[in-house]
């Protein structure tokens, strides 16, 4: 059995986000002290008077204490997840599972590596586009690592072809339940209206990502002896599948596991009884079917399954306090009483403007929410209700609305720190986020520019 870890954040990657996370918790903890609290009753701002910042010591305990909050069984959810996520790829990479799947996929598209990672590319795209799928698509990524470092290229375009896929198509959502319908709900909007565009949009990030990867995948290419190297070295080197005896029970076997994920996905994901569930749905699958597929790859030894089972969990628990710790500042934020501050001036700073100049507020607004609250829903409910009593005045229509609100919330998951998915996701791909942030600048000033395009030719052609 090979004894390297599914995620191993490196000493140095831990501690840089650790500092930026603490930096950013005792700047809100300031906010709350500086900001008059304030209160939202019916889309109408009211002061509160004599009201204090929250206590220090609240603050400094906030990656505790937001378990007990209004997100606190979300969060539960999240980490349980992601625990178990980790611990049964550990097992079937430990058990030679996953490497017989990957083995077989890389022998197909032998001579078509590009055209295997176009396909993965668009498939996660419409997860995020469609079914506004995101932290659901984690469950997948330990797979997508190890079929990258098996087409000889790196866990960063594993990175890049599933969250980031995900993340963009999450943005340039056709039905995206928690932005568009949950938007287009909150404010009377059409969610077919217009729909031309956001498909016109969509193929057009589709193509700049891609563009991205193969730009990656080129740099690979190109310098084959260093990309080794850093493979050997890499974090995520204990994915790499070696040569394996195949076996037909055990190929089968994890075929039909990795299938029923995707199964559960779709299905909870399609029917709206069960839309909220899917999470949870995929904790079942997981650990169910996961640890009895081990076991079948194991061939009954089960002490084996634990073990490996155990290892994955304890890789992924430093993932998992950067992943409270991120949680932390929106609950600081509305514990001190100033979220709905922020949201008023926000507001505020769209009356008596031009329409073009009111757009970009309004994005601005979206964006700024979206470093302290990541829930896509949440912010529509806070953002949505109120600006919709604005449309009048600043003469834009309720489905352009929706779209500036859509650009505003999704680029960013896959950008801001205070993102747990995007915290977890380089914790599984072994990369820093200072490094992610340099390796992708060039991508999101691209995406900046064709985002106040995309707004602009709305405006323009009266979206």
């Amino acid at each position: 059995m090979e004894n390297k870890k599914i995620v191993n954040i490196s000493k140095n990657t831990f501690i840089s986000v650790v500092i930026i996370l603490f930096v950013l918790i005792l700047m809100s903890i300031g906010l709350t002290y500086l900001i008059p609290k304030g209160i939202m009753i019916d889309n109408n701002y009211q002061v509160i008077e004599d009201a204090n910042g929250i206590a220090i010591w609240k603050g400094l305990l906030s990656p505790f204490l937001v378990l007990g909050s209004s997100d606190g069984v979300t969060l539960i959810v999240l980490c349980v997840f992601l625990t178990i996520v980790t611990g049964v790829f550990q097992v079937l990479t430990d058990t030679n599972g996953i490497g017989m799947i990957v083995n077989k996929l890389i022998k197909k598209f032998e001579n078509k590596k590009k055209l295997l990672i176009s396909i993965i590319v668009l498939v996660f795209m419409c997860f995020g586009s469609f079914f506004g799928l995101y932290e659901e698509t984690l469950a997948l990524l330990p797979l997508i690592i190890t079929i990258t470092i098996s087409l000889g290229y790196d866990s960063y375009t594993a990175f890049l072809i599933c969250t980031i896929a995900t993340g963009f198509g999450f943005s340039v959502a056709m039905t995206n339940p928690f932005t568009i319908i949950v938007a287009c709900e909150l404010i009377g909007a059409s969610v077919v209206k217009g729909m031309w565009f956001r498909v016109l949009t969509l193929i057009i990030v589709y193509l700049l990502l891609l563009g991205f990867v193969f730009l990656h995948i080129r740099k690979i290419e190109k310098n084959k002896e260093k990309v080794t190297e850093n493979l050997i070295n890499s974090n995520n080197d204990g994915v790499v599948p070696n040569e394996i005896t195949y076996d037909n029970k055990i190929f089968y076997s994890n075929l039909i596991f990795l299938l029923s994920i995707l199964f559960t996905i779709i299905v909870f994901t399609l029917i709206p009884a069960l839309s909220g569930y899917t999470v949870v749905g995929l904790i079942i699958v997981f650990l169910f079917g996961g640890l009895i597929v081990g076991n079948i790859n194991a061939k009954g030894d089960f002490k084996t399954v634990l073990v490996s089972f155990k290892k994955g969990i304890v890789s992924v628990l430093p993932a998992i306090l950067l992943v409270l710790m991120a949680s932390s500042i929106k609950y600081i934020l509305v514990e001190g009483q100033i979220i709905d501050t922020i949201t008023n001036y926000m507001i505020e700073a769209t009356a008596n403007k031009p329409t073009i100049m009111a757009i970009f507020v309004i994005l601005v607004l979206v964006l700024i929410l979206e470093f302290f609250i990541s829930s896509s829903t949440a912010k529509a409910i806070i953002v949505m209700g109120v600006l919709g009593g604005l449309i009048g005045n600043i003469n834009v229509s309720k489905e352009l609305l929706v779209l500036i609100y859509t650009y505003g919330d999704g680029f960013t998951n896959t950008l801001f720190p205070t993102s747990p998915v995007l915290l977890i996701a380089l914790s599984l791909t072994g990369m820093s986020y200072f490094k992610w942030l340099k390796k992708s600048s060039i991508l999101f000033i691209i995406l900046s520019v064709l985002v106040i395009g995309f707004l602009l030719c709305a405006y323009l052609i009266n979206y």
